[in-house]
């Protein structure tokens, strides 16, 4: 992780930022060497959380014949 000092932050913060987007890279600012702050690039979050997982499953075989399985259902 990238550490930078906030006085070079200031000048350099158009391209820090842009950096930051371009690689995924969070950079770490700090204030007389302490960690102050992170820069990390935005997330993107759907509006919705209803059709996020679309496209995902994967359908094997036929759903809707019985299959040819036994099944023991006896109870004790």
């Amino acid at each position: 992780m990238k550490t930078i000092k906030a006085s070079e932050f200031k000048a350099k913060c158009l391209h820090i930022m842009d950096e930051v987007a371009a690689t995924g890279e969070p950079v770490v600012i700090t204030k007389r060497g302490v960690p102050i702050t992170e820069m990390v690039p935005a997330r993107h979050r759907p509006k919705t959380l209803f059709g996020v997982m679309k496209g995902s499953g994967v359908i094997t075989g036929d759903i809707v014949s019985p299959s040819d399985e036994g099944w023991n259902a006896e109870r004790d």
